[in-house]
This record gives structure tokens, C-alpha cells and sequence, in this order.
């Protein structure tokens, strides 16, 4: 009986040699106790119904090494296995794949936010400049650069690792931003071509002020570029690219909207640091040029995270994938070897799938949306704030608050994935733009009716149209760190490594910037033809609300294709454990989420035949 319990009984037939196997046993241990007996007995050839322990050797050790290893390919132990060591109810090898993510998404989204508040007020506040330069900044100047990174990319990922194609994406950033204060602004006078600009402005006049002033400031754009690359390249591109490989579709939906708590605590201390920047610049004795300090100090917070998202990397790579349990689809899909794509043929590829299209239409479709209001709003930001230090002190703390209400969001939306899924999370961000957008429009568009009732709560029209703003852009941006974003991520999971990779550099890099160009060329066509962007607002409206109705219908369609692509997933992990020795069974549990138990087949037979012995 004590043999019996510690051998794997799977079937009948191997039940009869297990028998055999513990009555050999023990006429071995009854021979060995008498030793002039024992030469006797390993003399004499065995009866037919008993076995060799040579034969049996080899039937059971395997088994118990496998048990020792904790080898997941033993699928049924008779006895209690040693269960996995869990915190908090989680498995603790999953912690040590979330953990180092969420330091590095901290740290992304830190520099991330102390560049996107900084390029603002280089661009708006540079001489001969304002906001009308950003539209023609996304649009002729970012667009280019991300297509042709974008190229670069796809040419780069079909020669280099992926270890080695991130240090060679995200090394040139470090450089540049670090460049930027310590070299290239302290002579920017000598770069930057003032009086030809000057001249050419007083010859072509004024309405070519945007473009002109793109070339007087051609330092300050390019940072706004690289600023902007930082958010497509390494938030999109290179960190969820990791994080898509480390995590399973489970993990994913348990912990992708955890990943930005992390970020969005990063995003309050970054926004409390510009502030502080920004009120040291104003401090300084006259004849110290403080945006120089300020610079200085906010690129060198810049230069000491960007380090540690390299090192954290490079800790990854070297301690966790080498043991990670890394997701079936992380592997290529079982396909014929052929030549490796062109960049033309990339491209073709990814638009013949209709699950890609969707998936790009999302993110075309959130630049377009927020870049509507967003200009608008930043032009009266400039006109309420015309004091640089005014600007990047309220940038400051928009970005603190956009923070601590993200957090808040990123709690309320792990019971959302819980509770209702994928579809109804995705739709929450486009239906959160088309209220707070429907709310900045009708304060800017009937402002004259609601003057008596703002100004009995104490401000002015135009104060309360960069608060109503400011809100629209917190909620908005705030759904899409929590839900958009992990609703996305998780969409290229179920997908074969050779889409995800290139449909990836493709709709992050490209249909991003696209988007904000999109929306800023719709910008510039308005104004051309109606004069001013306060007469193009009822026009912006129309297309900012057909937008969201592009996008809820994309998210729909994107929800029933992700859903059967992740059934045919799981059919075909039943269908390999069905040629296995286990089986999976299933049922619903907390928050009617299916889950599963892989079991052994034999399971019941294993159990009595145990009991009979």
C-alpha cells in the first residue's frame, strides 16, 4: 500500500503493473532481510507474472524526478502536490513579472509627462510663435518623422533581436533630450536662422506665421518630435511589446489596467515637478535665464529615468525570460518559412486583415478626437496664461490632477475587465470624449447665454473655458490610460508573433501621429476657409462627434473578432490537452469570469483503484 500511494496510476493496464509492481517490492524487501537468501534470489530467473526491477526502474523514477522538478507535464500525483508558492491569493513567479513592468511603465510615463508639458511651452512660447504652430508641427513635421521611424523600425526588427532592438530605439532618446539642455538651447542663437525668418515672415505675411515659425524655431520643434515619438515609441512600441510577451491573455486581463497605478503616481510627482521648475525660473535674479535652469533640471530627471528603464531591461532579460512561462502565442504560429516581407508588402499585409483595420481605426480615431478640442483648448490656455511661467506652472498641475484621477480610474477598471469585458471597457472612452466634448463645446459656442451664470460663480468666460477644457482632457486621457490603452494591448495578444511585431510599429507609430494630423490638417482646412478657429468651432463639433460614432462602431465590430479569435485559442489548448493525459474542466466563478482546472482524465479510476489497493 505504501508503494502504491507514490506511483501515477493512469490507466487500468498500467494499474496491474503498478500491483505487480509493489508485490516485487516487497519480496525484494523480504530477501534483502535475509541475506544468505539474497544471492539465491537474484539467481533465479523471476516467474512470468512478475517483472524485473530493471523493467520497472525506468516506469517509476521518471515519474518521481518529474514530481521533484514540479514539471507541469505530470498531470495527476497521487497524494497532495506542493502547491505554488501565492501572495495575495496571486502566483509569486506573476509578481515577478508585473513588478519590474510597473517600474518601468513608472518611469516611462514620468519622462513622458515632464516632455509633454515642456514641449508645449517651448513651441507656444517661442519667439514669432503660438499655438497655431501645432497643428502644422503634427502635421508636417511629426507625421514624416513616425512614418519614416516607422520603416526604419520594420527594417531594424527583421535583422535584430528584440533585447537589441530596444537598446538601439530607445538609446537615441536618452541622447537627444540630454543634448538638448546641456548643448544644443544654450546656443540655440547661433542655430536658429532669426533674421531670415524675420525677413521672410515681412515678405510672404502673417498668415504663413505657423510654418515660418517651424523654421526660426527648428531646436524647439525637433524636441517637440522627439517628445512626441517618446509617447508612440517607447510607451507603445517597446513596452507593451515586452509586456504582450511576458504576460498570458489572463494575466493580461488582470493586470494590464494595474500597470498605469504605478505610471499615474509617476505622473502626479512629475506634474509636482514641473511646477516646482517652473516656480524656481520665476525666482531666479534677473539676468538668469531660467527656462536654461529649468531645462537643466527637468532633462537631467529625464537622462536618470530613462537609465533605469534601460536597466530595468536589461534585468529582465537576463533574470526573468530566461524562466518565464511566456504565452503560446509569444511563439510563432506554426506557418511555412518564407522570405522575409518588405516594407510596401508590410504594410499590404496589415491592411488585407480586418481585425488590424479595426484595431487602427481606434487609434486614428482618439488622436482626431482629442486633437479637435485639445488646440482649442491650449489657445486659451495662452490667452488666460501669456506669462511662460503662468503656462508651465498650470500645465504642472493639470498633469498632477490628471494623475490622481487616472489612479482612480485604473482601481474602477479592473472591476470593469472583471464585471462586464473587453467590449464594454473599450466603448467607455469614446463615450467619455463625446460628453465631456459635447459639454466644452456648448460653454464655448453659447457663451454669451451662460456669461450671467459664470460670472456669478466668479469667473470669466474664458477662464471657464480652459477649466472646462482642462477637464475634458483629464477624463479623457484618464479613460484612455486605464481602458483604452489595456483594451488595445490585449487585442494584439491572440495574434500570430509576425502581426503583432509589425502591425504594432505600424498602428502605434503611424496611425498615432495620423491621427493627430488627421485632426490638425482638419484644423487648418477649417480655418483657411472660415477665417479664424472661432468660427470653424460648430464646424469642429460635427466632425469631433462623427469621429466617436466611427470609433464606437469599430470597438464593436473589434469586440466580436477578439472574442473569437480568444474561443479559438482555448479550443485549441482543449484540443492539445485532449491528446495529453489531462483535461480541463470549467465553470464560472467570481464575477462570472469561465474558469478552468486541468485535470487528470483518469482522475476517478486513478482514485478507486488506489482505495481497492
Amino acid at each position: 500500500s505504501f508503494i502504491t500511494n507514490n506511483i501515477i496510476v493512469r490507466t487500468e493496464p498500467i494499474k496491474m503493473v503498478a500491483i505487480s509492481c509493489a508485490r516485487l517490492n516487497a519480496s525484494v524487501a523480504r530477501a534483502q532481510c535475509a541475506p544468505r537468501a539474497a544471492p539465491a534470489f537474484r539467481a533465479a530467473p523471476l516467474r512470468p507474472s512478475r517483472m524485473a526491477p530493471a523493467t520497472v526502474t525506468p516506469m517509476v523514477r521518471p515519474v518521481v524526478a518529474a514530481k521533484a522538478a514540479n514539471e507541469p507535464a505530470v498531470p495527476a500525483v497521487m497524494g497532495a502536490a506542493p502547491e505554488e508558492k501565492k501572495i495575495m491569493g496571486i502566483s509569486a513567479f506573476t509578481w515577478q513579472k508585473i513588478i519590474p513592468l510597473g517600474i518601468m511603465f513608472f518611469c516611462i510615463l514620468y519622462n513622458y509627462t515632464i516632455l509633454r508639458d515642456t514641449k508645449d511651452v517651448l513651441v507656444v512660447t517661442a519667439p514669432g510663435s503660438g499655438a497655431e504652430i501645432i497643428p502644422f508641427l503634427k502635421t508636417w513635421v511629426n507625421l514624416p518623422m513616425a512614418i519614416g521611424f516607422t520603416i526604419l523600425y520594420t527594417k531594424l526588427a527583421n535583422v535584430l533581436s528584440q533585447e537589441q532592438l530596444f537598446y538601439t530605439c530607445i538609446i537615441p532618446f536618452i541622447a537627444f533630450f540630454g543634448a538638448f539642455a546641456f548643448m544644443i538651447y544654450p546656443i540655440r542663437d547661433i542655430l536658429h536662422p532669426t533674421a531670415f525668418c524675420e525677413n521672410l515672415l515681412q515678405e510672404m505675411g502673417p498668415r504663413f506665421a505657423g510654418p515660418i515659425a517651424i523654421v526660426r524655431n527648428w531646436t524647439y520643434c525637433l524636441f517637440y518630435v522627439m517628445a512626441e515619438l517618446w509617447g508612440s515609441v517607447v510607451v507603445s512600441v517597446l513596452f507593451w511589446g515586452l509586456a504582450n510577451t511576458v504576460t498570458t491573455v489572463d494575466e493580461a486581463k488582470q493586470f494590464y489596467p494595474l500597470f498605469g497605478l504605478g505610471a499615474n503616481v509617476a505622473l502626479i510627482f512629475s506634474g509636482r515637478a514641473v511646477k516646482y521648475f517652473s516656480a524656481v525660473r520665476a525666482n531666479l535674479p534677473p539676468g538668469v535665464d531660467g527656462w536654461a535652469v529649468s531645462l537643466r533640471g527637468m532633462m537631467s530627471l529625464v537622462l536618470v529615468f530613462g537609465l533605469l528603464i534601460a536597466a530595468n531591461y536589461f534585468l529582465v532579460n537576463k533574470f526573468l525570460l530566461p524562466k518565464a512561462k511566456l504565452p503560446a502565442q509569444s511563439a510563432p504560429k506554426t506557418k511555412k518559412k518564407k522570405a522575409k516581407m518588405s516594407v510596401p508588402e508590410s504594410l499590404k499585409f496589415l491592411a488585407s486583415q480586418k481585425y488590424i483595420r479595426d484595431l487602427a481605426t481606434l487609434v486614428v480615431a482618439y488622436g482626431i478626437s482629442i486633437n479637435l478640442v485639445e488646440v482649442t483648448w491650449k489657445s486659451k490656455i495662452k490667452a488666460q496664461f501669456p506669462n511662460p511661467n503662468d503656462y508651465s506652472s498650470f500645465m504642472g498641475d493639470f498633469s498632477t490632477y490628471t494623475g490622481v484621477v487616472t489612479f482612480t480610474m485604473m482601481l474602477v477598471s479592473r472591476f470593469i475587465f472583471r464585471k462586464f469585458g473587453w467590449g464594454t471597457a473599450a466603448l467607455i472612452t469614446p463615450v467619455v470624449l463625446f460628453i465631456t466634448g459635447v459639454m466644452f463645446f456648448s460653454l464655448v459656442l453659447f457663451s454669451d447665454a451662460l456669461t450671467p451664470t459664470i460670472a456669478a460663480l466668479g469667473m470669466t468666460p474664458l477662464f471657464a473655458a480652459v477649466l472646462v477644457g482642462a477637464a475634458q482632457n483629464i477624463f479623457s486621457k484618464s479613460s484612455k490610460y486605464s481602458l483604452f490603452d489595456p483594451c488595445k494591448e490585449m487585442a494584439y495578444i491572440p495574434l500570430d508573433t509576425e502581426t503583432k511585431v509589425k502591425g504594432k510599429a505600424a498602428i502605434d507609430v503611424v496611425c498615432n501621429p495620423l491621427g493627430k494630423s488627421g485632426g490638425a490638417l482638419i484644423q487648418q482646412f477649417l480655418i483657411l476657409g472660415f477665417g479664424s478657429l472661432a468660427a470653424s468651432t460648430p464646424y469642429l463639433a460635427v466632425f469631433l462627434f462623427a469621429t466617436v460614432a466611427l470609433w464606437i462602431k469599430s470597438s464593436i465590430s473589434l469586440n466580436g473578432q477578439f472574442t473569437e479569435l480568444t474561443k479559438e485559442d482555448i479550443k485549441a489548448e482543449m484540443k492539445k490537452s485532449d491528446e495529453t493525459e489531462v483535461k480541463v474542466e470549467s465553470k464560472v466563478g467570481e464575477g462570472g469570469m469561465i474558469e478552468g482546472e486541468v485535470v487528470p482524465k483518469d482522475k476517478t479510476v486513478a482514485l478507486s483503484s488506489a482505495s481497492e489497493d
